[in-house]
C-alpha cells in the first residue's frame, strides 16, 4: 500500500499524530485488531498515552481504543504529515 521506507509502527506515534494503517507483522494480533476496527487504510490517531508509558489510546473507526504498547507494535502505519 505505502512505501515501505515511510512505514512507523502505531506505537512510534506522538500524541496528535494521524496514520494510515498499512499492515500487520502478527497474524494472530491482527485478527484481533481487525475485529475492532484497524483494518488497512483506515485513519488513526494517538490521542493519549498512559503516565508511565503503556498503554496507549487510539482513535479508529469512531471510537477510542486502548492497546498495550506491544500490540500497538505489531500495527504498521505510514504517517500522515501535520497541516
Amino acid at each position: 500500500m505505502s512505501n515501505t521506507k515511510a512505514l512507523k509502527n502505531l506505537a512510534q506515534l506522538k500524541i496528535g499524530q494521524s496514520a494510515i494503517i498499512d499492515s500487520f507483522t502478527d497474524k494472530q494480533m491482527a485478527l484481533k485488531l481487525l475485529e475492532m476496527g484497524c483494518t488497512p487504510g483506515e485513519i488513526v490517531k494517538l490521542d493519549r498515552i498512559a503516565p508511565l508509558g503503556d498503554p496507549i489510546a487510539i482513535s479508529v473507526a469512531g471510537y477510542l481504543l486502548s492497546l498495550r504498547i506491544a500490540e500497538a507494535s505489531t500495527v504498521l502505519v505510514s504517517p500522515i504529515p501535520a497541516v
